[in-house]
């Protein structure tokens, strides 16, 4: 990817239109080619450095012109990003800055206001770097101050030192957690969460209790999550919710200071509960998301999607699916504008698998909206989100009679994907798909005792019990039982309570 294209990707229109205005101003010749270069890359010509240069082609120009544009995008993307970060945590540096400057400048009785406030928005917030500047900046202009206390401020700062290196420390063991992460995901072997984290923690002498805050919680939850999505196995971070759920109840009064922590850790609870069949409990957490997004307004919006397809879900999932749909169409609607390309097709194909297992006619259309390749979705959305699709498509097809596009997409799907299913050990995926064929080249098939066992023994095998799994078992149990595919996963739901 051109690393100039990627900057200019974070821009909207206004952005393109106030960059455009900050090269103008910074332009001292007219002469200057980085307006014409910036167009080009916009528009993607092929012919960009023949247009800038004519017959001579001058290479060495053109790479000094595009480091230059590229400078200038970095400058003035790091002044935006100032501009519109109107956090706690930056009005805290702003306040040590200023205060600083006041007493540099023989301003003590400013200066140090400036820094009292500082202070009690970094405490508050849990920011010790932060926190740790401030401190060294009273204690040197403490002799400046008749009311500072000289031991009180060294002890303060000794203790804050010691959160830094703890901190320092847990941000060590979340690198080697991620890291590991990776080579779970590369070897698909099953590895235990608790002994991972807990051993991580011993290894870098790390205490959880005395560090355990809004942001800890949110990479041990980041990590449960990917862990389990790896797994398609949410079972294996069950144990995680118990000591997410006593900290939220007991730092609930302390959210609204960290807002961003605090909306991940109520979605990824959310999400947990969810896909561990825990639905009441989910839906009391997407209501404490839902009171918080209103809060949290400048985090807010990255959550509503989410929160429409996990209410959908949830509500789907209990055997309200006429309420699930309306809720997911809604959601579709309000946000459809105002929301990414990558958001947008996850509550889409939600969209179509409800649809899919309603047997409603109108979920080919609404598949046929999905128009992107799946190299962009593997990009966007991730490998296995992107083979839940294909998967979901070929079903489709089967079910509304189109049965040599379906042997199609299942040949399509065995040449991009079977290899990679081989390599992540995913054989479930590969023996559902051996089902599926079964089918296709003779739908007489369930009728056999041998294919009926085999369906019967994946409902019930402890690695399928996710309940997406178990959407795609219920779509081939429903073939054998003449229900619609929803009401096979609603009884698949229930068997899963009782086991």
């Amino acid at each position: 990817m051109d690393s100039i294209s990627d900057l200019i990707d974070l821009f909207n229109s206004d952005d393109i239109k106030d960059f455009k205005t900050f090269l103008k101003r910074k332009n001292k010749r007219t002469d200057v080619k980085n307006l014409q270069l910036l167009d080009f890359i916009k528009t993607d010509d092929i012919n960009k450095l023949k247009k800038l240069y004519g017959t001579s082609k001058n290479r060495d120009a053109y790479h000094a012109l595009r480091k230059r544009l590229h400078d200038s995008l970095l400058f003035f993307l790091s002044n935006k990003v100032f501009e519109r970060d109107n956090s706690e945590a930056h009005e805290a540096l702003r306040l040590l800055v200023v205060g600083r400057f006041l007493l540099e400048n023989h301003l003590p009785k400013a200066g140090f206001k400036c820094l009292h406030r500082a202070e009690q928005k970094a405490q508050l917030l849990e920011q010790f770097s932060l926190l740790n500047e401030i401190l060294q900046t009273r204690l040197q202009y403490a002799y400046l101050d008749p009311k500072a206390n000289l031991e009180i401020l060294i002890e303060r700062l000794m203790c804050n030192q010691n959160k830094m290196q703890q901190e320092a420390k847990f941000e060590i063991a979340y690198a080697f957690l991620r890291s590991e992460l990776q080579d779970i995901h590369l070897k698909a072997k099953i590895v235990d969460l608790n002994n991972l984290v807990s051993g991580a923690l011993r290894k870098y002498a790390i205490s959880l209790s005395e560090l355990l805050s809004f942001k800890s919680l949110y990479q041990i939850l980041y990590i449960a999550n990917e862990y389990a999505t790896i797994h398609q196995n949410y079972a294996l971070v069950k144990s995680f919710l118990k000591i997410s759920d006593e900290f939220v109840a007991q730092q609930r009064a302390n959210s609204v200071h960290h807002m961003f922590y605090y909306l991940h850790i109520l979605y990824f609870l959310a999400n947990f509960n969810f896909r561990n069949g825990l639905f009441g409990h989910s839906l009391e957490y997407l209501q404490e998301l839902e009171e918080g997004m209103s809060t949290g307004i400048a985090y807010g919006k990255q959550f509503r999607s989410r929160y429409y397809l996990l209410m959908a879900l949830n509500y789907h999932y209990l055997g309200a699916g006429d309420k699930g749909l309306t809720f997911l169409r809604s959601g579709i609607q309000q946000i459809g504008g105002q929301t990414n390309e990558a958001e947008l097709a996850d509550l889409q194909l939600c969209l179509v698998m409800f649809l899919t297992q309603f047997q409603d006619q109108d979920a080919l259309a609404e598949l046929r909206k999905m128009m992107r390749t799946d190299s962009w979705y593997e990009k966007k959305m991730g490998m296995l989100w992107t083979i839940r699709k294909n998967l979901l498509e070929i079903l489709l097809h089967i079910q509304n009679g189109n049965i040599d596009v379906a042997a199609s997409r299942v040949r399509s799907f065995k040449r991009r994907y079977k290899k990679y299913l081989e390599m992540v050990k995913e054989g479930r995926v590969i023996r559902f798909l051996k089902l599926v064929e079964s089918y296709l080249q003779d739908p007489a098939v369930i009728k056999c005792a041998v294919f009926v066992d085999e369906v019967k023994q994946m409902a019930s095998a402890v690695e399928n019990q996710d309940l997406f799994v178990l959407s795609f078992i219920a779509w081939m149990r429903s073939r054998i039982t003449s229900e619609t595919p929803y009401q096979a996963l609603l009884a698949l739901v229930e068997e899963r309570k009782q086991q």
